[in-house]
């Protein structure tokens, strides 16, 4: 659930537009392959994260497989990313909220926001789940009903509505805009996936990580493949021809074509709902990323402070920070300046995707795996192939609008990153990296112990 909670975000509401006009059918072929994408990866980092469960997760994979440059790479240029994808999640929730409050600045809704995220994040580890789990039935439940109540009308079913568009799509072919239109569109598609490497980040606090992140992988990937496909469907057969507008949400399209009342209000809270749910999980990821590279002695002692019930609560007050200063970023620089930072978002995801994969192929090569922990069916070449298609998604960005924008501030975040490590790292730089035997513990008084 909190895998779920994190993937099925707002972009899924409002961002498929654009594929469904230029891929038409191809569309449910883009998502059935990027769901084949996903299955490789996951199936890679669940065979690393059985095998050694350690907070970080792929983080703490890369540097074994590659070394300390590559781990601090992965962890700062995932959590960076992330961080600017939350804060416009922030922005951009905001802006649905003042379809009810009118009055309230964008900026002071975005600040509730992030400091609500950062309250529930800091609730014990089996409160915070129960309410994520919630949130994230909720959104999921809605795309069901959604798909359900679609595909009644789409049938015929409600006398009176509206012809349907099965002919029309048919008609068009499988790959009405080419295959061009399906490379494009792998991008997007992926990142309406994203979000579920947080399975590792959480399997160091699961109970039986041998058996619960293998089932919750399973689980992850038939729901997302079985409701994204579902839905884009739907829409698809539900909208006649040039019914379907790239800056418009298509289920928004979709239920006004049939007439249906407060299609607004309704759409408005489920999309703010995902948005929150995704901000919250995402909020629990960035934690656990900047705890692990303070645990690693790249980041600073501080954020390798522990709760009793064993939170980074230190991390979480950072990535919260940091998710202030992009909102804060959003007003103080040039709109195209902005869009250029968050648009590296991307690259960091892919960079994060590519590693798991990378780092799995080079660990498995070289130690093997124990007995029932070898999670990847038909290596090396599942690995070789999941690096393949994630590569092509790089290389792929120039062909989505905006995004060859986000190829170049990825590589430029890449860049600095590396010179970040070559100088902060360099011989006598830095004491040596304290162990996880040196976690430091807060006490209910505050103190801190060292275990």
């Amino acid at each position: 659930m909190l895998a779920l909670g994190t993937i099925v975000g707002g972009s899924f509401f409002l961002g498929t537009g654009v594929i469904l006009k230029t891929a038409g059918l191809g569309t449910l072929l883009a998502f059935a392959l990027g769901g084949f994408i996903v299955y490789l990866i996951v199936m890679a980092l669940s065979e690393m994260t059985v095998t050694r469960p350690t907070h970080g997760s792929f983080r703490g994979f890369a540097e074994v497989a590659f070394g300390p440059m590559a781990g601090f790479l992965t962890g700062w240029l995932y959590w960076t990313g992330l961080v600017l994808a939350l804060s416009s999640e922030a922005t951009a929730l905001a802006l649905f909220a003042r379809l009810w409050l009118p009055a309230m600045p964008v900026w002071m809704l975005s600040l509730t926001v992030i400091v609500t995220v950062a309250a529930l994040n800091l609730l014990d580890v089996s409160l915070f789940t129960v309410l994520e789990s919630a949130m994230a039935a909720f959104k999921l439940a809605a795309v069901a009903g959604f798909i359900l109540l679609m595909a009644v009308l789409v049938a015929g079913l409600v006398p009176g509505g509206p012809p349907s568009n099965v002919g029309a799509v048919v008609a068009r072919g499988i790959l009405p805009g080419g295959l061009g239109s399906i490379a494009g569109a792998m991008l997007i598609v992926i990142f309406a996936y994203a979000g579920f490497e947080i399975l590792g980040l959480a399997a160091p606090e699961a109970k039986d990580p041998n058996r619960t992140v293998p089932r919750a992988i399973m689980l992850t990937v038939a729901t997302l493949v079985t409701l994204y496909v579902g839905a884009m469907a739907v829409v698809l057969f539900a909208l006649p021809p040039g019914g379907i507008e790239p800056e418009v949400s298509p289920m928004v399209s979709a239920l006004r074509h049939f007439g249906l009342p407060g299609v607004g209000s309704f759409l408005n809270f489920i999309v703010m709902t995902a948005a929150f749910s995704t901000m919250v999980a995402g909020t629990f990821a960035l934690s656990r990323m900047l705890y692990s590279l303070a645990e690693e002695g790249q980041a600073p002692a501080l954020f390798r402070r522990l709760t009793p019930a064993g939170a980074p609560r230190s991390a979480m007050l950072a990535s919260v920070g940091g998710m202030l200063v992009g909102v804060v970023l959003a007003y103080v620089l040039p709109r195209q300046v902005y869009l250029f930072l968050v648009s590296s978002a991307g690259f960091s995801l892919l960079f994060a995707y590519a590693m798991i994969l990378a780092s799995q192929l080079v660990l498995r090569r070289r130690e093997g795996c124990p007995p029932g922990a070898c999670k990847m069916p038909f290596y090396p070449y599942s690995t070789w192939l999941g690096i393949i298609l994630v590569v092509g998604a790089i290389v792929s960005m120039p062909l989505v609008p905006g995004q060859g924008a986000g190829l170049l501030a990825g590589l430029g975040l890449l860049a600095f990153f590396a010179l970040a490590y070559l100088v902060a790292f360099r011989p006598g730089a830095l004491p040596p990296a304290p162990g996880p035997q040196d976690a430091l513990v807060e006490t209910e008084d505050g103190d801190l112990l060292v275990p």
